[in-house]
């Protein structure tokens, strides 16, 4: 293997190695990440670390860039195994649900409290936007299908501008379904914080996962789906 190769994949280790750390720091100190503390528990010098991030910021950036990617994989993969329509949407559903569970830590650093001082680059979009095209995917195939009913037209400035971003994602793409898929998402983040961040304490404790279910559910007959 040429020098290069070597170098290459000990640097990717090396950026593993330092990111598994940090997601420890983060698990245990919440967003409260610091590069020191990461080169310490390395054994590293500080300076040493910024040849593999520059800051905390950079570190952050590809921490989150990752956790947007997994949940990404994840749903996609649940929504390639189920038929189109209702089932698709709800595998998507649980597959966050379950990836968000399993993960806690990376979604409360991309759907929980904003990280004090840090600004997201523009790095993180392409990413950050995977589960809601892939439920707007979800919904335009039920369209399709005749699986959905759409609703009326949308009026207003808010339809002035969902037609925009409805023009940058396809001719065929109705501005009413980047309403339904917009609100299907919000609906589906705020059901998993909801049971992520301890605001179902005392209310649903035996079965959460009917709750999530009923959420869903309700998410799909606004957006007019079908079995």
């Amino acid at each position: 293997m040429k020098a290069s190769g070597v170098r290459a994949r000990v640097r990717a280790e090396m950026v593993k190695e330092l990111k598994a750390v940090a997601w420890r720091h983060l698990a245990a100190e919440g967003s409260n990440l610091s590069l020191r503390a990461v080169a310490r528990d390395m054994g590293m010098a500080s300076s040493a670390v910024y040849r593999y991030f520059p800051s905390r910021d950079d570190l952050l950036t590809a921490l989150i860039i990752d956790a947007y990617d997994a949940l990404g994989e994840s749903a996609e993969s649940a929504a390639e195994k189920a038929e189109p329509g209702l089932e698709r949407w709800l595998a998507v559903g649980h597959a966050v649900r379950d990836w968000a569970l399993a993960a806690p830590h990376e979604w409360a650093l991309i759907y929980g409290s904003p990280v004090p001082g840090y600004r997201a680059p523009e790095d993180t979009i392409g990413p950050g936007v995977r589960v809601i095209l892939l439920i707007g995917r979800v919904l335009k195939e039920a369209l399709r299908a005749g699986l959905l009913e759409l609703g009326e037209p949308l009026t207003g400035e808010y339809a002035e501008e969902l037609a925009a971003v409805a023009a940058r994602l396809g001719d065929d793409m109705p501005p009413r379904l980047v309403a339904d898929s917009a609100a299907m998402f919000f609906m589906l983040c705020g059901a998993v914080n909801a049971e992520l961040f301890g605001q179902l304490t005392n209310s649903v404790d035996r079965d959460r996962r009917g709750f999530f279910a009923f959420q869903l559910g309700k998410a799909a007959t606004l957006a007019g789906l079908t079995a």
